[in-house]
């Protein structure tokens, strides 16, 4: 920082012997040593708060850019995703229309008219509608009684 030689230090400490006396010399000296301290700590204060808010600045710089990051990558998986969609979709489509087209073809467009005393008719009106099959109920046995309560037993 300064370039101060030991001669120029001699020559201060003969002018401060001179000017100050060899009685106070001492004393000057002690306070000179701890104003320079504190300066130095002062000083090395205030270069450590600007290194804090350099190295802030660079990560509030970082955070933007790893922000800027997530949604360019956010909105190409959105992209992906929907092109993705597209693709499956595509064929799902086109296999619904070939069905519906298939169902038209197979089914008739207009219904026969029937009359009313025609035998057809008739003979889907009487055709029962299925049933669900009996399930035969588990039949009583001792057992029930056996493994009721004692006291059950002699009533």
């Amino acid at each position: 920082m300064f370039d101060v030689s030991f001669s120029e230090l001699m020559l201060i400490g003969v002018i401060a012997l001179i000017v100050i006396g060899p009685e106070r010399l001492p004393k000057v000296a002690r306070t000179v040593g701890h104003l320079l301290g504190r300066a130095q700590r002062y000083v090395s204060e205030v270069k450590s708060d600007i290194q804090r808010e350099i190295d802030l600045k660079e990560i509030g710089d970082i955070k933007n850019q790893m922000q800027d990051a997530a949604r360019s990558v956010e909105s190409s998986m959105q992209s992906s995703v929907s092109d993705l969609k597209a693709a499956v979709n595509e064929p799902t489509d086109s296999l619904r229309q070939a069905l519906d087209e298939a169902r038209t073809a197979v089914t008739p467009t207009a219904a026969p008219s029937t009359a009313p005393g025609d035998a057809a008719a008739d003979d889907t009106a009487r055709i029962p509608a299925p049933q669900a099959p009996e399930v035969p109920a588990a039949p009583v046995t001792d057992q029930a009684a056996e493994t009721a309560p004692s006291s059950e037993k002699q009533a």
